[in-house]
């Protein structure tokens, strides 16, 4: 009893980034336990997904082919059946949406501790799991006692696990009885959509309250435009509505892992950091030489967003 399951998460036919995390989760974690990690998928189109999921350091993945579309009951089910047949250390979810939804329902089925929004998990002699609160202004570390452990983990905090490996795939069988499947997807709207999903992005140029006026988004658009990147903004932006919501990066907006995140203006509060420091690459421009964002920058220009936006812009269009 020492290995560790992760569940990847996928929406609409594609797997979601955290899958890809997880897996680096969970291969931590059961090299922490000397264990294997064993990756899940149920649901859609789970051979495909099962392909991509066959990164280094995964020793096993378990397919259920059991419904289309998330399903609440149809996940629990199939979960708690693969955590009683591997029995595992710890079984690894994701902390979205759908994770939150099925992960309480899992450890309420099968007696585990639940444990949310992990942003690090350290093993020794123990595991203790790192949270954030208060706006992730402080950090807590939860020691889990011994036994088996539920895990959700947040997104953008571990790199994506990368390579090809030479996992087992499985097909494994749930008998799901239909009584008790008491609810239906009828369909798929995400609230807020917009025309772009910011998360998908790999360039991104992100503004913040330094823009100072609505009518001086034009220039940020316009870089945007010539770096062939996706436009987001910070809270204060939304909040103006100068920009829809699904524009919005940070703890109430959405977690972003572009390879390239230009970020103007932005002072880089903790609910903005939240949600963008998973980015390969973080470049910032802000006039403040303390602002908060150089702290987790890559590359950083102390100067006024109006004199170096102009200038990449004939740099990028030239």
């Amino acid at each position: 009893m020492s290995d560790v399951l992760a569940v990847a998460d996928h929406r609409r036919g594609e797997l979601r980034p955290v899958s890809y995390e997880l897996l680096t989760a969970g291969r931590e974690l059961a090299d922490a336990l000397d264990g294997d990690l064993h990756a899940a998928v149920v649901g859609g189109n789970v051979d495909r997904f099962a392909d991509k999921l066959d990164c280094e350091g995964v020793d096993a993945i378990h397919t259920v082919a059991e419904g289309s579309e998330f399903n609440h009951d149809v996940t629990v089910a199939a979960v708690t059946a693969l955590f009683e047949a591997l029995d595992p250390s710890a079984v690894v979810m994701p902390n979205s949406v759908n994770g939150l939804d099925y992960a309480p329902a899992v450890a309420t089925r099968l007696s585990l501790p639940l444990v949310t929004d992990a942003v690090a998990l350290d093993y020794d002699d123990g595991l203790t799991v790192t949270r954030e609160m208060y706006g992730s202004k402080v950090e807590t570390a939860v020691a889990v006692d011994e036994g088996p452990v539920a895990l959700t983990v947040r997104g953008g905090e571990w790199p994506a696990a990368e390579g090809v490996g030479e996992a087992a795939i499985e097909a494994f069988e749930v008998d799901i009885d239909e009584s008790s499947i008491r609810s239906t997807v009828r369909g798929f709207e995400e609230v807020g959509a917009g025309d772009v999903d910011i998360s998908e992005a790999e360039f991104i140029v992100s503004v913040g309250r330094g823009i100072e006026e609505e009518e001086n988004l034009e220039l940020v658009e316009e870089l945007a435009d010539a770096l062939d990147a996706t436009l987001a903004a910070s809270r204060p932006i939304v909040d103006n509505g100068w920009l829809p919501k699904n524009r919005q990066v940070g703890q109430s907006g959405k977690v972003v892992t572009p390879k390239v995140y230009l970020a103007l203006g932005i002072s880089g509060a903790v609910q903005h950091v939240a949600g963008m420091k998973g980015a390969d690459t973080i470049i910032a421009v802000n006039t403040d030489p303390d602002a908060p964002i150089f702290d987790i920058a890559d590359y950083g220009i102390v100067d006024d967003l109006f004199e170096v936006v102009p200038e990449l812009i004939e740099r990028f269009e030239s």
